[in-house]
């Protein structure tokens, strides 16, 4: 069965079709939560979104457009880099909600008001989410940590693929 995995990994638009579609995939569950769930977001939780807007958009743009080998290479890297972000990103943030090390120390909210009183209108009418509290768990398990587990895996498969990529173009 390994083997058969592994033959997937030598069709490069497939893995990068693959990885967009997974992150699109965690950014739909992330909304879902969000808009359908009433789960607002923290900021490490919105932080952890931007890596994976990129993958999608890095394996879409691999997956349509005809790549030459060393941009082939290039490009599952950025992929891969992108997914362990993320996957960092997530585990520094599960990290915090399980109190393993503390978080930030001042208030993480990017305001962009231009005044006081604006400002102060906005503070009062938005609830405060704290990193350090698990909104959303499944099997007891944060979806910082799934989205840690779920990118790390992800990010080596990118790495891999290249690793798979570059012996075929040297063979």
């Amino acid at each position: 069965m390994f083997r058969y995995t592994v033959n997937y990994l030598h069709n490069w638009r497939f893995v990068c079709l693959a990885l967009a579609s997974l992150s699109a995939f965690i950014l739909f569950v992330a909304f879902s939560t969000q808009y359908y769930g009433g789960f607002e977001p923290c900021f490490l939780c919105n932080i952890q979104r931007y890596p994976h807007f990129l993958v999608v958009a890095f394996g879409f743009l691999g997956f349509f457009i005809k790549l030459l080998d060393k941009q082939r290479k290039r490009l599952l890297w950025l992929i891969g880099l992108c997914l362990l972000t993320s996957s960092g990103t997530g585990f520094y943030h599960a990290g915090i909600e399980y109190g393993i090390y503390s978080g930030f120390s001042a208030c993480s909210n990017l305001a962009t008001e231009t005044t006081i009183g604006a400002l102060h209108k906005r503070l009062l009418e938005t609830e405060m989410v704290r990193c350090s509290e698990v909104t959303v768990s499944f099997f007891g398990l944060s979806m910082a940590v799934y989205n840690g587990l779920i990118s790390l895996g992800a990010g080596i498969i990118a790495f891999i693929s290249t690793k798979v990529q570059l012996k075929d173009i040297y063979d």
